[in-house]
């Protein structure tokens, strides 16, 4: 008896939101993904029944703008463990131990209950240590509600059944988006908490916010000094600054972003039977999208916040594994695991860096390293589980009656001019989209978004105006949804 026999019992009974029978309009779509977003934003303002105002250490730290969510709310975890589950999933299907076959209807059901499974564990693990480990989220000794007394190990237990809760609402929540509107909830999810970030950046009416910064800075009151000189230039362009780099930067991700969408390869199609009937398979520069830089991030994320753990239980800790001051590495293993996440932790000439040079060279190398070859192996796992990858995309070209001029109406030599182009493009984009966000960390952002979370945002945005785009098409037109196979 195998493993999924033995498992179809739970795995077919895991909780699930249905799918529409038939057609969604389109602005019931946008009703659905309008009103999850304003649930969203409503719960992360929920704090936490029973935890102690002040004292309390976010365990995703400058994670947090891509895994979403709000550090001391109901939506404490984000959606660092539906990316986590992910994470292990890929790894199993890309070394073949599930044996699970995507198009099987029956596996197909086995593998979305696993996911729902692996994220329900993935909340608990996440959520206990931020509840039961000192330093990450205080519980108040004791907690009266409604004539009931509670001791702080219940006051605990009742933070922890709140977040895992939240937890567990945030993957219906993508589930509904999913399948009842528009996107996916794990990108809306994403593209509300850096856009939130971002404005904040811009408008906050306090020191730090961009157009405060030069208020202060054109009405000297804030001291620039000779602008020729290097503390003048430095308040200029730096971030506690006039933020100049951080705007530039900011803008410059924006337009790359959009023109590495733009970019391809059009691979010609003609349909088999329809004379005059054509048609381009577009393979982007950055074919497999910028979602697997979450996986790479997620994974950085879960390595920062299991060495938090290790500091703040293991009081012999090795100092060669780490060193912590206010919650942060600034030595050992994890110092040179940490990503970079803004100029002031890697410009040691600056005097903000208490390490030495060679070990903010070493910090710098370890992270443009993990990002460049995490970024092509996650692109290329993420191609081959969704379908994207030259046999399954030849399947589709055939199933749809197109063939490619030239060359004979087999799916096999289909697949060979396929693996001509996507895995090539799949690794050089994962790889660059990788460079690209370790390079803004590096010059900083506006709001502090991070380089991987404004990729995130941007190439998710222009993604959903896409989806928009032809879902109003289908919509004005329905013989399309049959064309895309959405009817």
């Amino acid at each position: 008896m195998g493993w999924k026999e033995a498992a179809e019992p739970v795995l077919t009974r895991m909780p699930a939101v249905q799918r529409p029978e038939g057609h969604v309009p389109f602005k019931r779509k946008l009703a659905w993904t309008a009103g999850i977003l304003v649930l969203y934003f409503f719960l992360t303002n929920i704090s936490l029944l029973g935890m102690q105002s002040g004292g309390a250490n976010d365990l995703f730290g400058q994670f947090r703008a891509i895994l979403a969510g709000s550090q001391g709310s109901i939506l404490q975890v984000g959606i660092g463990p539906i990316v986590t589950a992910s994470i292990v999933l890929q790894l199993l299907g890309g070394a073949n131990l599930l044996g699970l076959d995507t198009n099987d209807p029956r596996d197909q059901v086995l593998y979305q209950g696993l996911q729902k499974l692996l994220v329900v564990v993935m909340v608990a693990l996440t959520g206990l240590p931020m509840v039961f480990a000192s330093g990450f989220l205080p519980a108040q000794p004791s907690l009266s509600i409604g004539g009931l007394q509670f001791g702080q190990t219940q006051v605990q237990l009742l933070m922890f059944l709140q977040i895992f809760a939240g937890g567990i609402l945030l993957l219906y929540m993508d589930e509904v988006v999913s399948k009842w509107g528009v996107g996916s909830g794990i990108g809306l999810f994403i593209i509300a908490g850096v856009s939130q970030r971002l404005v904040a950046g811009f408008i906050q009416p306090a020191q730090g916010g961009f157009f405060y910064n030069w208020y202060m800075i054109l009405t000297g009151r804030m001291e620039v000094g000779s602008v020729v000189s290097t503390d003048g230039l430095s308040t200029l362009l730096m971030t506690d600054g006039g933020m100049i780099i951080p705007l530039l930067t900011t803008l410059l991700i924006f337009g790359i972003v959009v023109y590495a969408e733009s970019v391809r390869v059009e691979i010609p199609l003609s349909h088999a039977r329809v004379k005059g009937a054509r048609g381009r398979f577009p393979v982007k520069l950055i074919y497999a999208s910028v979602l697997p830089m979450i996986l790479v991030r997620a994974l950085q994320a879960n390595i920062q916040m299991l060495g938090q753990i290790l500091n703040s239980q293991w009081a012999g800790m090795p100092t060669w594994l780490g060193q912590y001051t206010d919650g942060q590495a600034v030595g050992g293993f994890f110092y040179y695991l940490s990503p970079i996440y803004s100029p002031q932790d890697w410009m040691w000439w600056t005097g903000a860096v208490t390490q030495e040079a060679w070990q903010v060279l070493i910090r710098v190398s370890v992270d443009l390293t993990f990002m460049i070859v995490g970024g092509a192996i996650f692109a290329v796992f993420w191609v081959e589980t969704t379908d994207m990858g030259p046999e399954a995309t030849a399947q589709q070209i055939q199933n749809s009656g197109m063939q490619i001029p030239g060359f004979r109406q087999n799916v096999g030599v289909i697949e060979k001019v396929m693996e001509r182009y996507i895995p090539q493009v799949t690794v050089i984009g994962g790889a660059l989209v990788g460079l690209l966000a370790v390079w803004a960390n590096m010059l900083g952002t506006i709001g502090s978004v991070t380089g991987t979370g404004l990729l995130l945002a941007v190439s998710i945005t222009y993604k959903l105006y896409e989806e928009i785009a032809e879902e109003q098409m289908m919509e004005m037109h329905p013989m399309m949804r049959q064309m895309f196979g959405k009817e």
